[in-house]
């Protein structure tokens, strides 16, 4: 018996379809495997199966499908922020904030790419190994005074040993100089106390130019005084002189001992009426009566006469006695 064979299957529109879809999802994916863009400041990295093909500059590029790939690296500036902390010349312990600005050159993508495998991390040691070869021979008031020095031989030492690697250093800058705390704190007194020296001596200039000033405005006043009473004694004697002239054309028969006898009692009794008006006098001694005024011109013109003798004859004379009277304590009233 032979078996009857049925006419062959033909595929249903479904079957077709559902081809149809994948194949174009395939032919999709592979479009849009192919095509990429390299943005701005950016470099691609294409390898084809693993292995290094080109470098890709910024704009619309193809991949040979399911052959290549393709890596970016960022061509823009970095900075890395390294805090070094070491030790000065006089044994001061310091920290020393670094800031590296670097940045891949376009013309050696591929040695920075491949070459380095943590860039930041390396530039960190290399900025360690250069602060530890400058800082430990300053002293830490060198070290400040020397930031624009550091951060130089930093970025120099970087430079030369980045460049093989791909990358350019830019800046490396030594932004502050952190002691420990109380060698601050004993640096602030330090300088709190050199001030106070440069106030105080200030001050006693000041002081001083204040005091000059004084004694030589005192000196000025002290000298117009004595001009001026250099000036009343005049004005006084050239007084009691016309005093003493219109006095004896108007007494016949008058001596100049009759003039100054009356003026010494007109003064005599001036000086009670002072010491009795004045508030804060002192226990003084007077003649106990008017009459010891004639005594004391008498000792006055005996005074007069023995200067006159003595300018005359080159000799002192001896003194003359002359009666005295004995003072008693006369208060004046407070």
């Amino acid at each position: 018996m032979q078996s009857q064979k049925g006419p062959p299957m033909e595929p249903t529109p479904m079957f077709i379809a559902v081809i149809l879809a994948i194949i174009g999802v395939f032919v999709l994916i592979t479009v849009v495997k192919t095509m990429y863009t390299v943005r701005t400041y950016t470099a691609g990295v294409v390898e084809r199966f693993g292995k290094f093909s080109r470098i890709a500059q910024p704009g619309l590029h193809f991949l040979v499908p399911w052959c290549e790939s393709v890596r970016f690296m960022d061509l823009q500036i970095r900075q890395a922020d390294v805090n070094v902390e070491t030790k000065s010349k006089d044994n001061v312990f310091v920290t020393i904030p670094v800031s590296v600005q670097y940045q891949v050159l376009p013309d050696k993508v591929f040695e920075a790419y491949y070459k380095l495998s943590s860039p930041q991390k390396q530039i960190e040691s290399y900025v360690f190994n250069s602060i530890l070869g400058h800082v430990p021979t300053l002293t830490l008031d060198e070290a400040f005074e020397q930031q624009a020095q550091i951060s130089a031989a930093v970025k120099r030492e970087l430079d030369a040993v980045m460049s093989e690697f791909g990358y350019n250093i830019l800046k490396a800058l030594v932004t502050d100089m952190v002691p420990d705390a109380k060698v601050k704190a004993a640096m602030n007194d330090i300088n709190a106390a050199q001030r106070e020296q440069t106030a105080a001596q200030a001050r006693g200039e000041a002081e001083k130019i204040l005091k000059v000033k004084q004694a030589e405005a005192e000196a000025q006043s002290k000298a117009l005084q004595g001009e001026g009473v250099a000036r009343q004694r005049q004005a006084i004697i050239q007084g009691l002189q016309a005093s003493v002239e219109q006095f004896q054309n108007a007494v016949e028969g008058s001596t100049a001992r009759d003039v100054m006898s009356m003026v010494l009692l007109t003064q005599y009794f001036d000086t009670l009426r002072d010491i009795g008006t004045a508030g804060r006098s002192n226990t003084i001694l007077l003649p106990n009566n008017p009459g010891a005024v004639n005594v004391l011109l008498t000792q006055i013109m005996a005074g007069l006469g023995a200067q006159n003798s003595f300018d005359g004859n080159g000799t002192s004379p001896r003194p003359t006695p002359t009666p005295t009277s004995t003072p008693t304590p006369a208060t004046a009233r407070p």
